[in-house]
């Protein structure tokens, strides 16, 4: 059955053929080799199934609120407050790509929206200083890697709803690896801006302008504590959380008179367009899931690795492994649910923290939108910077590995990532 399915699934992605029609064309010749007789039943239940959970509700939310600060101008703000903080250093723009990378993450959680919006004002604004083309469009996919990181994150409520995790302790253990993962990005632009003896460029900013750029963007940075802090502590569900994060920007935006009723309507059409390309690919690939779980494919994969449970580095390393070439081919939000219920009892039998294998998952799926050939992140970097695709996937592989090298480090020492949640409890 497993080799039928793969064998439909790439036959029809070399095709061409839109992602959610494999994963359904893929179950349907699952259903035909294992049980033809629960084809009709239990496909369309599982499609339905798949998608029909409370907390998937909060997806459409965060990204319409993402969209919706875009519309306010709020992400100016963030961005004039990262000009404030590192532009003024050797190599500033750089570090300000990084630095609005790390706030960005805290409004919207998507690495592509974080891609386009940065990398329309920054690459062009970075060939400018110096720096080239291919630096500044990687730095840009790169840092956009720290969006899904950071709560919130559309991955880690995925995560989440197939694993019976704590919405509240993915988005504490995400805080620290998703700074880690921008501490290691403006370390490599610290080395390239040197090494390209990238000039110096405007001057320290004064307390009063400081004071400014800080208070035109407390509104947004408020955002993210309001979303954690609610969830954590009990507040609001993950839902409830989104729907409270969209009406704050509504209303913020309308305070300040720069929400109009245009933009309004574009963030709207494009949550939807947004989040029905979600949902559908997810409906798909949870019927796939099923019919895994019918095969005992999660079970079987458990006893393969059995004789490694006593070694959950081990184990972590094994799962990245995979992980890593199945998002190089397959799209993010598929993996992820395709992966993460056979993963689970692998990761039990090793004692490995779920939520530690959360933000595991989570980082590998999200270094897969820089790698090719499937990177979305690096697609839109080249279209924003006027690059050729082969280009820039010859030159992204630094980025890949500083991001590797974090991920490392998270899975030796899994103190980083518990740590704010077992502080918090």
């Amino acid at each position: 059955m497993l080799l039928a399915m793969f064998a439909t699934f790439f036959i029809h992605i070399l095709l061409g053929i839109p992602l959610f029609l494999c994963l359904i064309l893929t179950a349907v010749v699952g259903f035909v080799v294992a049980e033809p007789m629960l084809l009709s039943r239990m496909l369309p239940q599982q499609f339905f199934s798949g998608i029909d959970a409370f907390s998937l509700m909060a997806i459409p939310l965060f990204i319409l609120a993402g969209n919706l600060m875009n519309g306010a101008g709020m992400t100016e703000r963030l961005m004039r407050l990262a000009r404030v903080l590192v532009g003024h250093l050797r190599g500033g723009l750089g570090y300000v790509n990084v630095v609005s990378s790390v706030f960005f993450a805290g409004v919207n959680g998507s690495a592509v929206a974080d891609t386009s919006a940065l990398g329309s004002l920054l690459v062009p604004a970075m060939k400018k200083e110096g720096y080239s083309a291919a630096y500044a469009a990687g730095l840009t996919a790169g840092s956009s890697l720290i969006g899904p990181i950071i709560p919130p994150s559309i991955f880690m409520i995925l995560y989440a709803s197939l694993t019976n995790t704590s919405v509240g302790d993915l988005f504490l253990a995400g805080v620290i690896p998703g700074l880690l993962l921008g501490a290691a990005f403006m370390a490599m632009n610290w080395v390239y801006a040197r090494r390209a003896k990238i000039p110096t460029t405007g001057q320290k900013p004064s307390a009063s302008e400081f004071r400014q750029a800080l208070l035109g963007a407390i509104p947004a940075l408020i955002a993210p504590f309001i979303i954690v802090a609610g969830i954590v502590f009990g507040f609001v569900t993950p839902t409830e959380s989104g729907a409270l994060i969209v009406a704050y920007v509504a209303l913020v935006g309308l305070f300040n008179g720069e929400l109009r009723l245009r933009a309004l309507s574009r963030s709207i059409r494009d949550t939807a367009i947004l989040t029905g390309t979600i949902f559908i690919i997810m409906a798909a690939s949870s019927v796939i899931s099923w019919l895994l779980s019918y095969a005992q494919v999660p079970m079987q994969f458990a006893d393969l690795l059995a004789p490694f449970r006593d070694s959950p580095v081990l184990v972590l390393l094994m799962l990245s492994a995979i992980t890593f070439v199945t998002g190089m081919f397959m799209e993010e939000v598929s993996a992820l649910i395709l992966l993460t219920p056979i993963f689970i009892p692998v990761a039990s039998m090793a004692g490995i923290d779920p939520v530690h294998l959360g933000i595991v998952i989570t980082l590998n799926i999200t270094i897969a939108l820089i790698t090719p050939p499937m990177g979305a992140c690096v697609f839109v970097a080249a279209a924003v910077s006027n690059l050729q695709i082969i280009e820039l996937f010859r030159t992204i592989w630094p980025f890949v590995l500083v991001a590797i090298a974090v991920l490392m480090l998270l899975i030796l020492l899994p103190q980083i990532t518990l740590l704010l949640p077992n502080l918090v409890g």
